[in-house]
């Protein structure tokens, strides 16, 4: 999944349980600034603040890493 992706589905996710931005940086601990950037796609938010805004959001960011053999 894209990063792309991951933002809109928290963006949805967001307004579907009727969440400000304001309220969501309050809650995650993410600068409203920050959350603003992100959600209008010019920002590139660290895993680690994507999944702030996640566990808000009543969600998990799992990373997965693949392996591949030469």
């Amino acid at each position: 999944m894209h990063l792309e992706e991951i933002i809109s589905i928290l963006k949805v996710r967001r307004l579907t349980l009727s969440v400000t931005q304001e309220h969501l940086a309050e809650l995650s601990g993410v600068g409203l600034r920050t959350i603003k950037e992100i959600e209008s796609g010019k920002g590139n938010p660290t895993f680690d603040t994507l999944s702030k805004l996640a566990d808000v959001l009543g969600m998990e960011i799992k990373l997965e890493v693949k392996k591949t053999l030469n």
